[in-house]
């Protein structure tokens, strides 16, 4: 075989093995979407209403079962996703041998070959709280491009969200003092969910994950304990799980250690002799597994100045019970209960093109027409014990509606024509707005049994332009030469 045959073959075996990984990178987002979103635009083209100027707006219908509230989460990524957006040569004609597009308009094509997204996009700040119906995010484009981001725009930020309000009630339960480490890793629904997920979840409130891709790319400081595996590996080898504890320390002085392995309080007390002795200074230790509440209170009795985390599928229901009960914890180690859970069902809706507001109207799916705005009340609070604001009401009204006395606009401006206009917030900004919104919101919304939500007022106008919408004939366009 010659050299250059050889080096073909080489690259051939070498991209289908890439292909087969299926790891994402930003060359892989034009692609990463539902096929209608394709075929729909494709059918835009033929139609001549590829241009026409689109509005659609990202809102959940209806909160999660047991949720008074959730945060905005994933915007971050959102923005660069659609900053990003390119066709490759190698991903158009990947389309064509599919056989789908046979009959899909030739300029098609070449809109694809010069794709990019040139529109604006309007959103609230990540770490915002947000109820049914309100826009998390308002996209404003030619209507081919605002509809063919749909699918990743409702992956990232359904699911950051939901990572972020997870994170949110379980630090609003724990408290301030607590410590609330990110294990889940293991549990996302994939490897790009984990550092979603860590990346939400720090945003909202957690003080450290174990996926060590995430920290370092967020510019934070992974954090973990051990597994049992090398506490049974160790002890298997060298004789006791006491030595296993000292072997550990040899490489990492004074880290966090794992004590369920075995005898969850024979560890302890083999721990309070060493440090008692002057042999071992320890910086916590991690329970796993069994009765949380009882092995907490008797490892305080034995280490009395060591912190102590729990883990083990904890959800913040388990944490309240827990603080209730007089659990001895200092922290919390956070996985599949934090990752996992009912989704948040975020949709994207067309609300107006070329300036025609338009609504959906089926039964339970029903969706308000025109641009939004989110107006906020917020009332400021004096001379007592909470400090700071209360939000009392949301009114949902047009973008030509001004905010009343006390009421701040949500939604603001983040992308224009395409380009990022707004610097990237830092982790600890966005978890500093989530602790205040929370904080803000009334009591009933942050309890975790029959929570209700903040309520959402539809303004007259808005209402008056529902009705209006409701009530419009189908516009009838008769076509010419087709």
């Amino acid at each position: 075989m010659t050299s250059s045959r050889w080096n073909v073959a080489e690259n051939t075996i070498l991209q289908e093995r890439e292909d087969r990984a299926l790891t994402l990178t930003e060359v892989d987002y034009s692609l990463l979407t539902d096929l209608y979103q394709l075929t729909m635009a494709a059918c835009y083209v033929g139609e001549g209403l590829e241009q026409s100027q689109a509005s659609f707006e990202l809102t959940v219908r209806r909160l999660p079962q047991g949720f008074g509230y959730l945060i905005a989460m994933g915007l971050a990524q959102a923005l660069e996703y659609l900053e990003k957006l390119r066709f490759s040569p190698e991903q158009i004609a990947a389309l064509q041998a599919t056989g789908l597009f046979q009959h899909a308009p030739k300029q098609f094509w070449s809109l694809l070959a010069e794709a990019e997204f040139t529109g604006d996009v309007w959103a609230v700040p990540e770490g915002t709280a947000i109820f049914p119906h309100e826009p998390l995010l308002r996209v404003e484009a030619p209507l081919w491009q605002a509809q063919l981001v749909e699918t990743y725009l409702l992956n990232t930020i359904n699911y950051q969200t939901l990572v972020a309000t997870r994170a949110a009630r379980m630090r609003d339960v724990a408290g301030a003092e607590a410590t609330l480490l990110e294990f889940g890793t293991r549990r996302a629904f994939s490897p790009q969910a984990s550092l979603w997920a860590a990346r939400a979840a720090l945003a909202a409130g957690l003080d450290a994950t174990s996926n060590v891709l995430a920290a370092v790319r967020l510019g934070q400081k992974p954090s973990g304990t051990m597994a049992h595996s090398l506490v049974m590996a160790l002890a298997a080898t060298a004789g006791s799980e006491a030595e296993a504890f000292t072997a550990f320390h040899r490489y990492f002085p004074g880290a966090p250690l794992l004590i369920d392995t075995y005898d969850t309080i024979a560890a302890a007390q083999s721990l309070a002799e060493s440090i008692q002795s002057g042999k071992m200074q320890l910086a916590g230790v991690r329970i796993d597994s069994g009765d949380l509440l009882t092995l907490s209170q008797q490892v305080r009795s034995l280490l009395p100045g060591v912190p102590i985390f729990a883990s083990g599928d904890v959800d913040e229901w388990e944490i309240a019970r827990l603080k209730a009960s007089g659990a001895c914890i200092d922290g919390y180690g956070l996985g599949t209960r934090l990752v996992t859970g009912a989704p948040v069902n975020g949709v994207y809706k067309l609300v107006e093109i070329d300036g025609i507001p338009v609504m959906k109207e089926s039964s339970g799916k029903m969706t308000y027409p025109g641009r939004k705005q989110i107006f906020r009340h917020v009332e400021t609070l004096h001379g007592t014990s909470l400090h700071g604001t209360s939000v009392q009401c949301d009114r949902l009204g047009l973008i030509t509606e001004n905010p009343r006395s006390g009421e701040q606009p949500l939604l603001q401006m983040v992308m224009q024509g395409g380009k990022i206009i707004q610097p990237p917030e830092a982790i600890a900004q966005i978890r500093q707005r989530t602790a205040a919104t929370v904080e803000s919101l009334p009591t009933q919304c942050r309890q975790l049994d029959n929570p209700t939500t903040v309520e959402v007022q539809i303004s007259a106008a808005l209402q008056e332009l529902t009705e209006t919408t409701k009530h419009q004939p189908r516009r009838i366009v008769a076509s010419e030469g087709r």
